[in-house]
């Protein structure tokens, strides 16, 4: 999958939380000083290109919505990172993670408690 630059990613947050938006929604979800609307409509056209979302058209005007999901889109960059600079290692991501991100205790036992619960979780499971 191709990754998206900074501003595609700002596009696709807002037309993640809106589901399907027409130009306008989206121009009005960015914080100010908005981008001009010729701006977001040129990024909006190249992610077309790319596939990553697709359009209804009503009269003039085109409903966008998005082809690829959050979570999808999550993964994928997340596994090209960790893949990247990690050489694939979950363990050496969780590594890194926890000794260089400055965690409170509080946020190294929340997580701590997230890993046990997955942990039973595939217990259960079988996994």
């Amino acid at each position: 999958m191709k990754e998206l630059t900074k501003a595609e990613e700002h596009v696709m947050q807002h037309l993640w939380s809106l589901k399907k938006a027409y130009l306008k929604d989206i121009v009005e979800k960015y914080l100010e000083p908005k981008p001009a609307y010729t701006t977001v409509s040129t990024v909006v056209n190249v992610l077309v290109k790319k596939g990553f979302i697709d359009f209804e058209t009503h009269g003039k005007a085109r409903e966008y919505r998005p082809v690829i999901t959050k979570d999808k889109y999550t993964r994928q960059s997340f596994n090209g990172l960790l893949n990247s600079f990690f050489d694939n290692s979950t363990k050496q991501f969780a590594s890194f993670f926890t000794q260089k991100s400055e965690l409170s205790v509080a946020e190294l036992k929340e997580i701590r408690t997230l890993i046990d619960e997955q942990i039973t979780k595939q217990k259960q499971d079988g996994t």
